[in-house]
């Protein structure tokens, strides 16, 4: 069975970090293209950031994506947050050739002083 579980939110200050992670199971995690997004609300779900198959980490300005195909993991390391940051972080595991996609169960961000 498919499972993504994330970890590592939580509540933290304007311009703070935090790391999140996304461990993954029941696929062949290798082959999969894996993304975050996230949903504050009254909000639509919107991309974070995507990482290809076999990549290591692609910068997206405050946020880097990067994974570990050797643990199975995605992580999503989030620099200077501010306010509008604040949303349920989700993993998201996308099928090469069927486009089905797998989540998680998400993981609360929230920035606030």
């Amino acid at each position: 069975q498919v499972q993504l579980v994330e970890s590592g939110g939580g509540l933290v200050q304007p311009g703070g970090s935090l790391r999140l992670s996304c461990a993954a199971s029941g696929f062949t995690f290798s082959n999969y293209p894996m993304s975050w997004y996230r949903q504050a609300p009254g909000k639509e779900r919107e991309l974070v950031a995507a990482i290809s198959s076999t990549g290591g980490s692609t910068n997206y300005g405050r946020f880097t994506i990067s994974r570990d195909n050797a643990k199975n993991t995605v992580y999503l390391q989030m620099n200077s947050l501010k306010p509008e940051d604040t949303a349920v972080y989700y993993c998201s595991a996308n099928h090469p050739l069927l486009g089905r996609r797998y989540w998680g169960q998400g993981t609360q961000v929230t920035v606030s002083s």
